[in-house]
């Protein structure tokens, strides 16, 4: 009998198969050990959690595709609404704070700098939105099949940038109709849009492993979100409101930029926007969150990775 069939075996009689006594018994750990057993869930080092991920590629983007086709096959206009969801959310901020409150006259080519700064908050919004739900929407599949549970948020943030590419495209068109001219500073835009991805892939980790276990993150992610938007000077200059009106020291503004979803928004009307005010830490800023959280964030979520699922 091989070494395994021995072991259960032991485990099924109640212990070794020498006759000793129930005092003598090993524990099942130690019986385990002994004949080179370990839990079919157990956590992989990070090395080979890593190669079975990419080994899983495919099913990462056949996963993301999928979503991205069905999510909207039961509407008329389809994937359209990839397009009119940010189109409608700018038309409504520009009212509101564009022509109601005045931003408007503040801000050169007003049009320009809202679409932008909305485009871009969007694919952060979902990317984390969609990653909080990944583990704890998906339990079924997570408990019928054995695959690194990192491939559910990156799946979900892979989707929302395949939503982003159309997107951006009617963005570049809006932002060329605004009157901005076609500098080589665009040719730097999937730059930026690869540093905003790793920063969301990151991010995303995080909010699915604190998601896996507190149901109550659904719930109050919507207004977290939209604090942050308000955060985020998608509507309005940070260095005009917090500092010029006079309302709060300069460090206050500095901090505010230093927020993931400021610097993305800003770095991208740097490149669209030749009238926009240039930010010379801004590349910094958004390398910094990229590095630190697809690192973290990753390193975060897989020492949760076999408690994905239990319960």
């Amino acid at each position: 009998m091989s070494q395994p069939e021995s072991a259960v075996a032991d485990a099924q009689a109640g212990g070794p198969s020498n006759g000793t006594s129930a005092k003598q018994q090993e524990p099942l750990a130690k019986l385990a050990e002994r004949y080179g057993l370990r839990r079919a869930i157990a956590r992989p080092s990070l090395p080979v959690y890593l190669r079975q991920l990419w080994d899983r590629r495919h099913f990462v983007m056949t996963y993301a595709t999928s979503r991205n086709v069905s999510k909207y096959s039961t509407s008329a206009l389809g994937q359209l609404w990839q397009v009119l969801t940010p189109l409608l959310n700018a038309a409504i901020y520009w009212v509101m704070f564009g022509v109601i409150l005045g931003a408007s006259k503040k801000v050169e080519n007003y049009p320009a700098f809202l679409m932008t700064g909305m485009f871009v908050f969007t694919y952060t919004q979902r990317s984390v939105s969609g990653g909080a739900k990944s583990i704890s929407g998906n339990l079924s599949l997570i408990r019928a099949l054995h695959f690194p549970r990192a491939a559910l948020p990156l799946a979900y943030t892979i989707q929302e940038f395949q939503q982003l590419l159309i997107s951006m495209g009617v963005l570049f068109v809006l932002v060329l109709i605004t009157g901005e001219p076609l500098t080589v500073l665009w040719l730097l835009v999937p730059v930026a849009l690869l540093l905003q991805t790793m920063f969301n892939i990151g991010a995303s980790m995080v909010l699915a492993r604190i998601g896996a276990t507190s149901r109550d993150l659904n719930q109050l992610l919507p207004f977290i979100t939209r604090t942050w938007l308000y955060a985020s000077g998608v509507f309005f200059y940070i260095q005009d409101k917090v500092v010029d009106s006079g309302h709060l020291p300069q460090w206050v503004a500095d901090l505010m930029y230093f927020n993931p979803a400021a610097a993305h928004i800003e770095l991208m009307r740097d490149l669209l926007i030749e009238s926009h005010p240039v930010r010379p830490w801004v590349w910094f800023t958004c390398v910094f969150w990229a590095v630190f959280a697809l690192i973290g964030g990753f390193w975060y979520f897989w020492r949760a990775e076999e408690k994905y699922g239990r319960g």
